[in-house]
């Protein structure tokens, strides 16, 4: 049974998997909404085997992660993630590493490979260029896609808040069978992940999150400057490997080829058959294989 240890980073205790040699070359593990870091068992498995250092941490809101300061906004957007892995980092010393998620983790890696790149060794991304933009958030899109994003505008009124806050694992089980219509997960795999929902914080995250996006509340004012930046959609320069999932009941864009020219090292693009939108816990061997080329390329440099 692996550990999890507490690292106070910025605003944040981090509840987090730290496994392998110290010395290893570091990778960092993000998980999304509503999963946790049990969404990563199989590839931290195989990436402790090959020698990395791996650490996998809970996002604010999740699992043994708290904030330090009853005061501090609980914001779920774009700009406090990124900041909170680099705080996470920094508390750590490690300098660089391989930064591979999806969904709010892509989020968070992608927001550190963009603006400081100095700290990305490689990114593995999934669903493409996961860099939010509000002022184009509230064009409407086709009706078959608005309804994939029912979760989100449901989270925008106290219905939704309210909603979540009471039926939080049911949910998030129903967006667990939608997104991965081909991922046979067992009772036990999700009630795994969900006692990392019972975080006091869990609702007020995520709710800001689903709300900000559309620009219906204020950011925490300390990083404004940071989402002034990612509004201009940096080009991400690190190598990066992007996957997708077929089979990604929320992805609007399955297949984000069109997403290349915002990477201007793009190594690979992988498309693969059947799996959702957890892709690292649906298919372990194909997101592990991708940190590792890119661990190994680095090595290289």
């Amino acid at each position: 049974m692996r550990t999890v240890r507490q690292v106070d980073a910025g605003d944040l205790s981090v509840g987090l998997w730290d496994e392998g040699p110290r010395d290893g070359p570091a990778v960092v593990l993000l998980h999304g909404f509503p999963y946790d870091i049990h969404a990563y068992e199989a590839v931290t498995d195989r990436l402790v085997e090959r020698g990395c250092r791996v650490l996998v941490p809970f996002l604010r809101g999740y699992g043994s992660t708290r904030f330090l300061e009853a005061d501090t906004l609980r914001s779920g957007e774009q700009a406090v993630l990124g900041a909170d892995l680099r705080a996470l980092m920094d508390a750590l010393r490690i300098e660089s590493a391989v930064l591979a998620g999806y969904d709010w983790g892509g989020r968070a890696a992608c927001v550190v490979a963009a603006t400081w790149p100095e700290r990305c060794a490689g990114l593995v991304s999934c669903n493409g260029y996961n860099l939010l933009h509000p002022p184009a958030a509230m064009a409407p899109d086709e009706p078959a896609n608005e309804a994939r994003y029912w979760y989100q505008f449901y989270l925008h009124g106290e219905r939704g808040r309210r909603g979540l806050e009471q039926h939080r694992q049911a949910m998030a089980k129903l967006l667990w069978q939608m997104w991965s219509p081909r991922w046979p997960f067992t009772e036990a795999d999700f009630l795994r992940s969900a006692a990392a929902f019972d975080n006091p914080d869990f609702v007020e995250v995520v709710v800001h999150s689903y709300r900000h996006r559309y620009g219906l509340v204020p950011g925490d004012a300390r990083f404004l400057e940071l989402e002034a930046q990612l509004l201009t959609r940096p080009v991400i320069q690190v190598p990066t490997i992007l996957l997708d999932g077929l089979a990604d009941g929320v992805a609007v864009e399955p297949d984000t080829r069109s997403h290349a020219r915002h990477f201007a090292r793009l190594v690979r693009h992988e498309r693969v058959d059947g799996v959702g939108h957890n892709f690292p816990q649906e298919c372990p061997s194909v997101f592990a294989a991708a940190v590792m080329d890119l661990v190994e390329a680095a090595a290289r440099e």
